[in-house]
């Protein structure tokens, strides 16, 4: 019997490095009895680390699709990863998810990875849940990190349990539990059956007046968002549980509450709770808007809509695609309709058919191929030949194209060649289906040395890859020096003009034109405007040369890198009815822009990077003086518990190698993300040094 689409839960699993995020994951999967052991990210043998690389370094980098059972419901696990290097995963499993679970830390609170996060959910309006995890860790602090979550991420956290016996410095004792604050129970987690056996008693009574006054602030929260509700509570009547989770539901679903539990998962306490929460609480397809897109044939440019039901007209996004050594694999959500295998769908981007020879549910690293999958699926398709990360599939009849995902800009570059010149085909071949499987991989080839540049998001993204090339495809290569992907601006309004006239074969060829760039801030780094009247230049010309403007900016300024923050305007063209080609005009517009960056005062802008680095006050003085060295601004300092968190503006050329540095000046205790922030200028001496 097909699955009722109101009984799916799509979920992703999503945190800061380190809080727990993968543990979590393997406890419900055991607890759903999808597995039959539990797997520990310490002895790398978790089901949703699978990779090697993931496994030795005991941290997630591929996000991994599950399906589990709980309650009746199937629920959809996409597990991402936590480093900042890899918050494309997360973003494009945000895209595709109709719920998440954040889990934080109790010792650390809230991240510099999981603010992040946090916008990202925001961004697509993904309702979520909340789970502090580490309640057993020294230091652990259940109210203070609560706090965080309003304070630093803007958020409504609903407390639906308290810890019992985890303080800050663990002198109320051992945590020993939870308080279930709607059935107002103390509950206990049996480690003898490894969680499964949870023990429901009356509260300690040294708990009740604290558990009463987290009751009522629970009540008072809930009653803001339903009338009925509000009276029971002014009449002072009975307010059954079931009243207070669907209350509860319609507040989390749309965005104004964010349910919190906490626990320990490595000691199996509290992850049943968050299943049921992920039942209860969280959406299914049926409750998520319909999803909105655009008609691709441009002469209709209307929106389309497509409802979450299986007579709609079929639609889904290709949101993650794995490079295999035989067929790629292509991840799929679908938002409308239902698909069999052998059928053919439309791509809007690329205006072709594609053909899904094959749909597999996917299990971690397992996979089982199924004839069909309909709205709420999340799956893997192989067969389609052209697509890419964001592509829409669709009805050819009724086509429909949704909003694509945007990914950020590299910031890390680095050289890479065979170790054979007799693999270079074999290397660009394997560095082009990485790049469309990581959409923050770009490759190209450096027109000034020939080299192939890889560059990414940081350098461990970068070691990853390598790891890949080296051992998925059976390839040797050599990486050089990682070099910071800088760009151009200028600081000034400059103009020039060029002529091109010349014979090319028996025609004389002749364009003149004249330009200027100043600095400006667009939503785009290089804006182009025209000041030319219709009748100056025939509407073909007009726009190729437009292109051709934009193109050459974007192509390099002065030292070669792509220039952002700038405008460009065609302010005269002397066209000749007969003589002025486009070959003209591109040739007199290039000359036009070679001089306006000889004249122009020209800055080099370098990426600067925000960083949050957290050590223990013992090592405070050595760490600041280490980011002063380099070049780094300290933008705030604050204290949690025996904790500093040191909030920072570097530039990206001073960070190559800090995780060793940090480790080495706080004897391997303080720890530190970092993310991309802005371009600002660099130095003056670089640019001279660039210059020569």
């Amino acid at each position: 019997m097909p699955q009722s689409i109101q009984d799916i839960r799509n979920i992703g699993i999503v945190a800061h490095i380190d809080a727990g995020k993968t543990t979590t994951t393997e406890r419900i999967l055991y607890y759903t009895g999808t597995s039959h052991r539990m797997g520990n990210v310490d002895e790398g043998t978790t089901i949703t680390d699978f990779d090697e690389e993931e496994a030795t370094r005991g941290i997630t980098i591929y996000s991994a699709a599950i399906t589990c059972h709980w309650l009746d419901k199937t629920i959809n696990i996409i597990d991402t990863p936590g480093h900042v290097d890899f918050t494309a995963e997360v973003e494009r499993s945000l895209r595709v998810l109709d719920g998440a679970v954040v889990v934080f830390s109790a010792v650390e609170g809230v991240e510099a990875q999981s603010e992040t996060v946090w916008r990202q959910a925001d961004k697509y309006k993904v309702p979520r849940l909340c789970f502090i995890n580490k309640m057993d860790r020294i230091g652990a602090n259940f109210e203070r990190v609560f706090s965080q979550i309003s304070e630093r991420l803007g958020a409504n956290p609903l407390a639906l349990q308290i810890p019992v016996g985890a303080g800050p410095s663990q002198n109320e004792g051992a945590f020993s539990g939870l308080v279930d604050l709607i059935e107002m129970q103390f509950l206990t987690f049996d480690s003898d059956s490894k969680g499964e056996n949870i023990v429901r008693s009356e509260i300690p009574e040294e708990y009740r007046e604290k558990a009463g006054k987290w009751h009522q602030k629970l009540l008072d929260t809930v009653a803001l968002y339903d009338d009925e509700l509000l009276e029971l509570l002014i009449e002072e009547s009975a307010v059954s549980t079931d009243m207070i989770r669907k209350v509860i539901r319609k507040a989390t679903l749309a965005g104004e509450i964010q349910p919190t539990f906490c626990g320990c998962a490595l000691d199996y306490v509290g992850v049943q709770p968050v299943l049921d929460a992920v039942v209860h609480f969280l959406p299914s397809p049926l409750d998520r808007p319909p999803i909105e897109g655009i008609h691709p044939n441009p002469k209709k440019n209307s929106t389309q809509i497509r409802k979450p039901e299986i007579a709609e007209p079929f639609c889904g996004l290709v949101f993650k695609i794995v490079a295999d050594q035989h067929a790629d694999l292509n991840y799929f959500r679908i938002y409308s309709g239902k698909v069999k295998s052998g059928t053919r769908l439309l791509n809007p981007r690329t205006g072709k058919k594609e053909l899904l020879n094959q749909i597999w549910r996917v299990q971690a690293d397992s996979r089982e191929k199924v004839e069909g999958a309909s709205v709420g699926d999340i799956v893997g398709v192989v067969g389609p030949k052209e697509v890419a990360t964001g592509d829409t599939l669709c009805d050819p009849h009724q086509p429909i194209a949704l909003e694509s995902i945007v990914f950020p800009e590299t910031v890390i570059s680095v050289a890479v060649e065979p170790d054979s010149s007799a693999d270079r085909q074999k290397l660009e071949h394997t560095l082009t289906r990485l790049a469309r499987q990581d959409p923050t991989l770009s490759v190209k080839v450096s027109e000034e040395t020939g080299q192939t540049i890889l560059s990414g998001m940081g350098e461990l993204h970068l070691q990853v890859v390598r790891h890949r090339i080296e051992k998925d495809f059976n390839l040797k290569i050599r990486v050089h020096k990682p070099r910071v992907s800088y760009r151009e601006s200028v600081t000034t309004r400059t103009e020039a003009e060029a002529t091109f006239h010349h014979k090319v074969g028996e025609e004389l060829q002749f364009a003149k034109v004249r330009l200027a760039i100043e600095p400006f801030e667009g939503e785009e780094s290089v804006t182009v405007v025209s000041h030319l009247k219709p009748a100056d230049l025939p509407e073909a010309f007009h726009m190729a040369l437009k292109a051709n403007v934009k193109m050459s900016a974007q192509g390099g300024g002065l030292v070669g890198y792509p220039m952002i923050k700038v405008k460009l305007s065609i302010l005269d063209v002397d066209y000749r009815s007969g003589e002025t080609t486009e070959v003209a005009l591109q040739a007199a517009a290039a000359e036009a822009m070679e001089k306006m960056f000889q004249t122009a005062e020209i800055v080099l802008l370098e990426p600067i990077m925000k960083v949050e680095v957290v050590t223990p006050e013992d090592f405070l003085g050595n760490i600041q003086s280490d980011l002063n060295v380099r070049r780094a601004l300290i933008v705030n300092t604050m204290k949690h518990g025996d904790l500093t968190i040191v909030e920072v503006e570097a530039p990206l050329s001073k960070m190559f190698g800090y995780s060793t540095q940090i480790r080495s000046l706080s004897q391997g205790r303080a720890s530190f993300s970092m993310e991309p922030l802005k371009y600002a200028p660099a130095p003056p001496e670089v640019l001279k040094d660039m210059l020569g």
